[in-house]
């Protein structure tokens, strides 16, 4: 018959286990049955005495897992919090410290899902996640739902279809939504920069939006330098469009309107050209020369509105050498043209090749949406002014216009351009100094007799097609501009954050008293020629700035820092005459601002090269003839 017995085990009282093996001691023959010696140089992994001991090893127990009702999770699987044993034994040593616990390091924090392929979902859990959880900005985050407002902009900043995976909003409404169906597997949007970064360009700052958001200058009324341009007046008749019913057709004109970047102006050249003269009280010692800041209004208010942004932008930045700094833009980029729906929560996507023949997906991608809406924007400023009626500003005609070219006489455009001064100065002793040209479109009026006119800026919101992919959620304005314009305003407010945003900064920064704004719309859904004007409405550009949260002392106080980075830059690039050239761009796909530092004949030599690749490509293509 089968026995067991147990073995003796040594006295020891002052010990807790097994007694250590010393040669020569009286209880090491005895001890050697119970603890080997092979055995005796294993670490002991401590233990408290409270702890329930229930079994030697649970492999399916979750170390640190809780239950649903915050429980020790101890069922096994994909059940282990759900089924945990409320007030069943605990794993071992599960109240102490683990003295053999592996903790994760870097390994696997690059770690990526490689494979994209999509998976049919099983059963009816996956599709119910899909169905609820998983829509898109067709109604949720983009369409207005409650809290989807900030979800649809962290969404749309990811980029790509991130957009829905974090800005759409359940179909109730609510702010919070439930995961879709392999959310994290799907494929992410990726944008183009809006210029290639060279081999030989330096990076000297990376700054996040988050802590752009949190810059604060407290900026006074800029002071009135000096006015020129001719405005026509606005016609009334516009304000009859009460309704959809009384709708217009929009006319394409020929016009001419000059956009010049800040170093081809040449009033702000003739203010850079006189020197930097130090202000004080009279009987004051003077202080240093004022460090000036030259801009056109078109690139600061996107570099006060950058945190709204979602689409590449940069911007060129000259350091002169007495110290001046010049925001440029680059002739077609973006502040050349009008973005649509880039805040929207799915925004338009490109397509997925350009020989695709499906005429929906080709006409509604962003670079075709920009176009056409800078086509309304300008035809429609254009329309609604009565050209037999103008204004001359107080300091001359259009500074960029030649009257002696023949035929431009009868085409040129409304415009007025008013150039302001801002003082940046945070301290006597570093002062700066801002000089901005601003824009306005047209006149109206005064109705109060010897009273000087007011004056306008006119802008377009577009639609397109509300059905489409990237409509963000818009109503049909045919159908409910007119009952309930309140929703429509707020759709584009949403999707149009960024560019609402920049168009109340530079009416501010204007000093326009009104903003008039169109309500334009495609005659058919498939056709870009056609459009027709639905509806106008007036805002005041305090107010409207007001109402979408726009914070002006945010944007100066982002100007300011980014001037700083520029004027306080010194290294390898900088010519032996202190001058230097920087570049600010965004990330494309992600909410960064990078400035780098670049030759000074930069994008010179980019365009000789670009010239000698377009003739090689000329020459092979004879070759082959």
């Amino acid at each position: 018959m089968a026995s067991f017995t147990l073995p003796t085990l040594p006295d020891t009282p002052g010990v807790w286990g097994p007694p250590s093996l010393t040669p020569g001691s009286s209880s090491a023959a005895s001890s050697s049955s119970v603890l080997p010696p092979e055995f005796a140089d294993i670490p002991f992994a401590p233990f408290s005495k409270s702890d329930k001991i229930g079994r030697i090893a649970d492999w399916n127990a979750a170390s640190s897992g809780t239950g649903r009702d915050g429980d020790a999770g101890m069922g096994g699987g994909q059940r282990g919090g759900r089924q945990g044993r409320r007030d069943g034994p605990q794993a071992y040593g599960s109240g102490a410290s683990n003295a053999f616990a592996y903790f994760h390091g870097d390994d696997e924090a690059t770690f990526s899902v490689v494979d994209n392929t999509k998976t049919p979902s099983r059963g009816r859990g996956g599709l119910t996640a899909m169905g609820r959880g998983g829509r898109g900005g067709a109604r949720g985050g983009a369409a207005g739902g409650r809290g989807g407002l900030a979800n649809g902009r962290a969404g749309a900043q990811r980029g790509g279809r991130g957009g829905m995976r974090g800005g759409a909003a359940p179909r109730g409404g609510g702010g919070a939504r439930r995961g879709g169906y392999r959310d994290w597997d799907k494929p992410q949007r990726t944008r183009d920069p809006s210029v290639t970064v060279g081999p030989d360009w330096e990076q000297l700052e990376e700054i996040e939006f988050t802590r752009l958001a949190k810059l604060r200058l407290e900026v006074a009324e800029g002071t009135d330098l000096a006015s020129y341009g001719t405005l026509h007046e606005y016609d009334r008749a516009y304000d009859r469009i009460a309704s959809v019913r009384f709708e217009k057709p929009l006319q394409p004109l020929d016009r001419l309107r000059y956009n010049p970047t800040t170093s081809d102006d040449p009033i702000l050249a003739d203010i850079a050209a006189k020197p930097s003269v130090a202000s004080g009280e009279a009987g004051e010692e003077a202080g240093p020369a004022p460090t000036r800041i030259f801009v056109t209004d078109s690139i600061l208010a996107l570099l006060m509105c950058a945190t709204r942004v979602v689409y590449p932008w940069d911007v060129l930045i000259t350091k002169s050498e007495n110290g001046d700094i010049f925001f440029d833009k680059r002739d077609g980029g973006a502040f050349d043209y009008v973005t649509v729906n880039e805040n929207a929560a799915d925004p338009p996507m490109e397509a997925e090749s350009k020989d695709d023949k499906n005429a929906a997906a080709n006409i509604n991608t962003p670079g075709n949406l920009s176009l056409e809406a800078t086509y309304i924007n300008q035809n429609f400023a254009f329309q609604v002014v009565n050209t037999k009626k103008t204004h001359d500003l107080a300091d001359g005609a259009n500074p960029f216009h030649d009257p002696s070219s023949a035929g431009d006489a009868d085409q040129l455009a409304s415009a007025g351009y008013r150039y302001k001064k801002f003082d940046l100065s945070s301290s006597a002793q570093d002062p700066i100094e801002l000089y901005v040209r601003t824009e306005l479109d047209a006149y109206v009026p005064s109705t109060t007799k010897n009273a000087p006119p007011q004056f306008i800026t006119i802008r377009t919101l577009n639609e397109w097609d509300s059905r489409a992919q990237g409509a963000g959620g818009a109503p049909d304005w045919r159908t409910k501009l007119d009952s309930q314009r309140g929703a429509v305003v707020a759709t584009e407010m949403k999707n149009n954050a960024g560019k609402l945003a920049r168009w109340a900064v530079q009416s501010v920064l204007a000093g326009a008293d009104n903003m008039k704004l169109g309500y334009i719309s495609r005659a058919t859904p498939k056709d870009t020629s056609k459009h027709s004007i639905l509806a106008t409405q007036w805002y005041k550009p305090s107010d409207f700035a007001a109402q979408i949260n726009v914070n002006l002392s945010n944007g100066w106080g982002i100007v300011r820092t980014i001037a700083d980075l520029a004027r306080k830059s010194a290294g390898e690039g900088e010519g032996s005459d202190g001058r230097a050239k920087f570049v600010l761009a965004k990330d494309p796909n992600k909410g960064t601002i990078r400035l780098y530092r670049v030759p000074l004949n930069w994008p010179a030599e980019d365009d000789e090269e670009e010239d000698e690749e377009l003739l090689d490509e000329e020459g092979g293509a004879e070759d082959d003839e």
